[in-house]
């Protein structure tokens, strides 16, 4: 495994981390045993970063993620949750980074996770109803309380990083990021208030903070696996993405084939492609791709093994640009 050190954590991490959406059953691959499986032979690897939220599954996630690291592993491990996206029932969310709110989140999601501290606890989505203040006061307040290590951010606009920066450190922030949307107006249809490359990065290098690109194989597409087509299930959260939808798929898809093209020559396939991509990029510290198997696991962490050339990455941006009208911004 390979490792980045950032400035503001005292950590080293792993450049491949461990998304665990789909441990909690919205996507098509979920399984609590393959789940657990899949998190021990994370670490064996050398993973150590493992990036959660109370949200993915309904707290189903969390559990399982907390499950997997008993017996002497959790030690082993840095785990990025987040607060602050509550649900009355699946499917149906709201913001909420009020005090009240993320001191009950705070406890709910340490039980589940069946630990006494979060390293990384990240707000989920912004809150316009609740001042930054009152957000970063209460983080400062369970930073504290030793109940959590470090704070981040996912999905904020930047003038709002550097405000709570103004209370509180920001050691940590997550966007969506990876060969197509690296400058994406929307994220399944909900609008995002950053351009990831041309916003949030140089903050990032700015402040030495950590940053962690969510989506990294754009929810399997830069995986290669929807060849023949979208065939999710009707219960997979992929689904509410429309550019996995219509004719923007297909714009996509074309893209897709051109990138396999060069692999081909290279003798590579497209996933360790899109990680290798994202991994010379100096601001990304670990990327967060999700695994359906431990077979998928290895085929990520493979990434490693090697480095894009710059020819490589001069012939992979003049395909970027060509489809730039279409993908940057998800048009």
């Amino acid at each position: 495994m390979v490792y980045k050190k950032t400035k503001m954590i005292e950590e080293k991490i792993s450049v491949i981390g461990l998304g665990c959406w789909n441990f909690g059953g919205d996507w098509d691959s979920s399984d609590k045993r393959k789940s657990i499986a899949i998190v021990h032979a994370a670490i064996e690897m050398g993973i150590n970063l493992f990036d959660v939220a109370p949200v993915y599954g309904w707290g189903q996630s969390e559990t399982i993620l907390g499950n997997a690291l008993q017996d002497g592993r959790r030690n082993k491990v840095l785990i990025a949750s987040k607060g602050g996206l509550l649900w009355d029932k699946p499917y149906q969310t709201q913001n909420n980074l009020s005090r009240t709110s993320l001191l009950k989140e705070i406890d709910a999601s340490l039980k589940r996770l069946q630990t006494d501290y979060i390293d990384i606890y990240q707000m989920h989505w912004p809150d316009p109803t609740t001042p930054l203040q009152e957000t970063a006061q209460v983080l400062d307040e369970i930073r504290k309380a030793g109940k959590i290590r470090y704070v981040g951010l996912s999905n904020f606009a930047q003038r709002d990083v550097e405000m709570m920066m103004n209370y509180i450190p920001v050691h940590c922030q997550q966007s969506l990021y990876n060969m197509f949307e690296r400058n994406s107006t929307s994220y399944h249809g909900i609008p995002l208030d950053y351009r990831t490359e041309a916003d949030v990065l140089p903050v990032v290098k700015k402040y030495g903070q950590v940053f962690l690109p969510y989506s990294p194989l754009f929810q399997g597409l830069l995986a290669g696996k929807f060849d023949s087509g979208i065939t999710f299930s009707k219960k997979d959260i992929r689904n509410a993405n429309p550019k996995l939808a219509g004719e923007g798929f297909e714009k996509y898809r074309r893209a897709v084939m051109r990138i396999e093209e060069v692999g081909e020559k290279i003798g590579r396939p497209i996933n360790e492609i899109a990680f290798n991509w994202l991994r010379r990029k100096p601001e990304v510290t670990s990327i967060i791709g999700g695994a359906s198997s431990v077979e998928q696991l290895q085929k990520n962490v493979k990434s490693v093994e090697w480095d894009l050339d710059d020819m490589t990455v001069k012939e992979l941006e003049v395909i970027l640009q060509q489809f730039a009208q279409n993908i940057y911004y998800g048009k």
